[in-house]
């Protein structure tokens, strides 16, 4: 009794251990503390965004309906019984003979049996065995279809909220800027250097620079519980994003020299597969003229007795083994109906693939042009940014000194806020630009590496 005590103490100890491990590894995998990079919330997302994980799910779904189709290659053995009271009259004539017993007073009669049947050729089943390979890479693709779309879509969305947020540094520094503009232009105004003009110039400017850092405030709430829902993150958890500049300037560029292959898209693959698939499926009523062939087999027990108690005390079994031959001669044209239905799917599925050859070209052509438009901007405005804090600093000092007016101040810190939001409007739309080519040249992978 001890030792068996001692035996439930350490299995209860191992696992509540092992439960433990598994809650803390699973907590471990799908937190997001502390400021994520791209390449956690890619992770993340890749996890837990519902969309990949349903396309996981119906991945298993057809993993199971494969299995169904392949079980009837196994052999198929049932079990029956039966039992009859005969209340008036008795069993037929048949069930006597030299095995049986007359079936004159025979009020009790039962069988007790096992079936087997094993498919030798069937046009279903061999359906199932030659659809087996192409659906499962269908929902593979399908898998890696979803897989790429959630990581273009996570992208776009980290880059949107980075971008408000840099907006938002920027506004918080532009603010900085004009209260203290605004505090030298009441202490000239004070002193009788200036009129109030300044002083209420300054004051305006301020205003709309709060204006619009709570405008900025509320897009990136809006932002970032769109980047929540994308990645499979629940919406009562914080989320707070890393940023470096000088990496992502460094990944905003590719090689625009790339020649476009359309079976690089997932899209295109996914069309070939339903095609393949389809060609299957024609074959199947090609041949569905051709017989079934099976090995049945069966074994028997009876039982009679007039009387129930007796019923069990002698048996009388019979068994026997062949074969069984389903030949279709006539089912009203329904074969050649469905034959001609699938050819006309597969003819539909080959306009698809050119369709979507088409659809590709075009994307890619505009990802493309997007792509360039976007970083010569990007190239340009960023001069501007060193040239604006030159001009501004300029200004500022010209305007101490009484050379300049304020009007001139606001106008170089304008330019400066102008030239810093372009700057990184600019390189946010090239990473953006970027997705969408790698997408275009189906180069787009499920691990970004950023």
């Amino acid at each position: 009794m001890k030792k068996n005590k001692y035996l439930v103490f350490f299995i209860s100890i191992a696992l509540t251990l092992t439960l433990h491990s598994t809650t803390w590894s699973q907590t471990v995998a799908d937190s997001v503390n502390g400021p994520v990079s791209l390449k956690q919330c890619v992770e993340f997302a890749l996890r837990n965004q519902p969309a990949v994980r349903q396309a996981s799910i119906d991945e298993q779904i057809n993993e199971k309906d494969i299995r169904i189709g392949l079980s009837a290659w196994l052999p198929q053995i049932t079990g029956s019984g039966i039992y009859n009271y005969y209340f008036k009259g008795t069993p037929q004539a048949g069930a006597s003979g030299a095995n049986f017993p007359a079936s004159s007073g025979i009020r009790n009669l039962s069988t007790l049996g096992l079936q087997a049947s094993q498919v030798i050729y069937n046009n279903d089943v061999l359906l199932a065995a030659k659809t087996a390979k192409y659906s499962r890479q269908y929902y593979k693709q399908n898998t890696l279809s979803s897989q790429i779309n959630v990581v273009s879509d996570v992208s776009k969305a980290f880059f949107d909220v980075l971008l408000s947020q840099k907006q938002l540094n920027i506004t918080n520094e532009d603010i900085t800027r004009l209260q203290r503009s605004l505090k030298d232009a009441y202490n000239r105004y004070q002193a009788g250097v200036s009129d109030k003009t300044d002083y209420k110039q300054a004051t305006i400017s301020l205003n709309n620079s709060l204006a619009t850092r709570k405008q900025t405030e509320e897009a990136i709430k809006s932002k970032t519980a769109y980047l929540k829902q994308i990645m499979g993150i629940s919406a009562s958890k914080d989320l707070s994003l890393a940023y470096d500049s000088t990496r992502y300037e460094q990944a905003a560029v590719i090689d625009t020299n790339q020649q476009l292959d359309v079976n690089n898209r997932i899209e295109y693959r996914l069309l070939q597969t339903s095609k393949v698939l389809q060609n299957v499926n024609v074959n199947y009523y090609r041949y569905g003229f051709l017989p079934s062939l099976s090995a049945v087999g069966s074994y028997n027990r009876a039982y009679f007795s007039h009387d129930f108690s007796d019923l069990y005390n002698q048996a009388y079994p019979t068994g026997y083994a062949g074969l069984t031959l389903s030949l279709p001669i006539f089912q009203g044209t329904k074969r050649l109906q469905n034959l001609s239905k699938a050819k006309l799917q597969v003819e539909r599925t080959d306009l698809d693939l050119e369709n979507s050859k088409n659809t590709i070209n075009t994307e890619y052509v505009q990802a493309l042009a997007s792509y360039k438009s976007n970083y010569t901007s990007y190239q340009l405005i960023r001069q501007n940014v060193d040239l604006a804090k030159d001009v501004y600093k300029v200004v500022s000092l010209q305007y101490r000194e009484g050379v300049k007016t304020y009007l001139d101040v606001i106008v170089s810190q304008s330019d400066l806020r102008t030239a810093e939001l372009n700057y990184y409007n600019a390189l946010f739309q090239l990473l953006s630009s970027k997705i969408d080519l790698q997408k275009a040249l189906g180069t787009l992978g499920v691990d970004t590496n950023q």
